[in-house]
């Protein structure tokens, strides 16, 4: 039986030509694919080395040598912005995956089995709902410590909900459509159906919310180690970097503008791409269009 796809058939180049037509998905494409680079190329090279402390060089303004300045331990700020990029994708971006990874699954079966199974995951769903990454971030950290690695598990928990009512109502939208119920007459099971033709016909939606997800997982990165629940010193961190900036706002404001404006600039990057990507794969606006 041929899978039905919920959107209309276009080629790749035609769909490829409608995305760089779209502003917004122009705009944040370029900007995400620039911080993706910036934090790649931190694993091969940096302007200066982020773990040495130069005090003859604290609280320099921005300069031909130190473009962005440098901070109240004379490392460079442009640097440490660098390595502050890949701590911050990275954990945005496992987070994103275990809160897709589980969510979805769960969603999805929900929305299969129906009844009080549904009824009874979604409530565990509520309850986990209930507990913002920060919360789950300070009891992980008051367990097991702070550090990079229980920011992922807080954020990543926090999205499993997330995803789960994402894929579920996208699961319950298809299940009562024909193709459905020709899958189901031509006896395949409820797991069968789910995997090879509801989640195909919700991964648009799944895609969006990933991205939308991502952004949010960069800010509460960001959140938790200003907090200092997040990467630990001597490890650079967006979030860290306001921190530290924060009772020298005075006499180095470059300190805490340029940490500020890569979260900002980041975060509207994967917002723009995401309502980029809905524009160009949603049928509704594409007709309206």
């Amino acid at each position: 039986m041929t899978l039905h796809i919920d959107i209309p058939e276009e080629t790749l180049s035609g769909i490829l030509a409608k995305a760089f037509r779209n502003t917004a998905f122009v705009t944040g494409f370029v900007i995400t694919v620039l911080i993706l680079a910036m934090a790649t190329l931190s694993y091969a090279w940096t302007p200066y080395d982020v773990t040495k402390l130069i005090i003859a060089d604290k609280t320099q303004g921005p300069s031909l040598a130190h473009w962005f300045g440098t901070d109240h331990f004379g490392r460079d700020i442009l640097s440490m912005i660098m390595v502050g990029a890949r701590n911050s994708i990275a954990v945005a971006l496992v987070a994103v995956g275990i809160g897709m990874g589980v969510g979805v699954p769960l969603g999805a079966f929900a929305a299969a089995r129906g009844g009080l199974v549904d009824e009874a995951l979604m409530r565990v769903n509520d309850l986990v709902f209930a507990f913002p990454a920060l919360l789950s971030a300070i009891m992980i950290t008051a367990i097991f410590g702070p550090g990079a690695v229980n920011a992922i598990i807080a954020i990543g928990i926090f999205n499993i909900p997330v995803f789960a009512r994402v894929a579920r109502a996208g699961a319950l939208a298809i299940w009562p459509r024909e193709f459905i119920l020709a899958a189901r007459a031509a006896g395949k099971s409820s797991t069968q159906i789910s995997i090879e033709h509801v989640l195909p016909n919700i991964a648009t939606l799944l895609l969006v919310q990933g991205t939308i997800q991502f952004a949010l997982g960069i800010l509460a990165e960001a959140g938790l180690s200003y907090l200092g629940l997040g990467a630990q010193p001597p490890m650079p961190s967006w979030g860290r970097m306001l921190f530290d900036a924060q009772t020298r706002m005075v006499v180095a404001p470059w300190m805490a503008i340029f940490p500020g404006m890569a979260i900002v600039i980041t975060v509207l990057g994967l917002n723009l791409l995401g309502d980029g990507i809905a524009d160009i794969l949603d049928p509704k606006s594409r007709r309206q269009r």
